[in-house]
């Protein structure tokens, strides 16, 4: 009885082994590597269930879903400034060449190690080298697309090399950060401040030189105003006299009356005597 007992026990788990060992499930957003007597076969396991060979073969699960790396590479400029750059990468692995990605190259953190943080840093210090250090600011969208293509050109070198062409894909490239030398940066800070300066001499410039024209112009207008009172006073005058000559030419009445208007009412004094002489009123007219 206790033999048969521990045959039957011996039977159950090796029947629970092999029915366990026969089947495998892939996550979502996985696919299944089959790896059979450590020989990698070439198709991959879409995500789900999926009998396999008990005790034969093993299933490597390799994520496809997009991943990010970020790298950060230091690189001398064109004016031999040094810049430290930070790049993140978003890419993805290929599932139908998951196979051979696993078998050329390793999992998904091996090729991120040795394919795409390798990618960045040559990409990053070969662009560098291309620009200076303001332009790696001025000119940062091409900057960044120059990088994207050196990353591209790099892992597919590589990938060609290895004879897996077309196992990762990149998404976007992004720089999220430049950063320069301490000197180099108040360097930009003293440029900045210059130009500022700049400006705002040039604007009090500006601004004295049109305050200037604006009392010129006022002052201008001030002298036709005077210039054209005195004008239009002196015409009128002119007419006053004119036509009082007129006048006095043809009336002889009005002349006595303007002689008459020029005497003061005084009459003449004379020492010796209270004779009071006579208007000689052609003297007076002649005045």
């Amino acid at each position: 009885m206790e033999k048969s007992l521990i045959a039957t026990v011996v039977v159950v788990v090796l029947a629970l082994a092999l029915a366990s060992g026969s089947f495998v499930i892939v996550d979502s957003g996985h696919v299944g590597v089959i790896r059979t007597l450590g020989a990698v076969q070439l198709e991959a396991l879409p995500e789900g269930f999926h009998l396999k060979k008990p005790f034969m073969d093993v299933i490597e699960e390799m994520d496809i879903r997009l991943r990010k790396t970020e790298s950060r590479a230091t690189a001398a400029s064109r004016d031999l400034q040094v810049v430290s750059t930070n790049v993140a990468v978003q890419y993805s692995l290929n599932g139908a060449v998951a196979p051979l990605t696993f078998q050329k190259i390793g999992r998904g953190d091996v090729v991120e190690t040795t394919l795409i943080s390798p990618a960045i840093l040559e990409s990053v210090k070969a662009v560098t080298a291309q620009y200076t250090a303001e332009e790696l600011v001025t000119r940062r969208a091409e900057v960044k697309t120059q990088i994207q293509l050196a990353i591209e050109d790099f892992i597919d070198t590589t990938l060609a090399q290895k004879e897996v062409v077309g196992a990762v894909s990149l998404a976007n490239v992004a720089i999220t950060d430049f950063d320069f030398s301490a000197e180099f940066n108040r360097a930009i800070e003293d440029k900045v401040r210059a130009e500022q300066e700049a400006l705002q001499a040039v604007n009090e410039k500006l601004k004295r030189v049109t305050q200037a024209e604006a009392a010129a112009a006022e002052r201008t207008l001030a002298a036709d105003a005077e210039a054209y009172q005195i004008e239009v006073a002196s015409k009128a005058r002119a007419d006053a006299i004119s036509r009082e000559a007129e006048a006095l030419k043809g009336n002889p009445t009005l002349i006595q009356l303007r002689i008459a208007e020029k005497w003061d009412g005084k009459l003449p004094q004379f020492s010796g005597g209270d004779v009071i002489p006579l208007l000689n009123f052609d003297a007076i007219r002649s005045e």
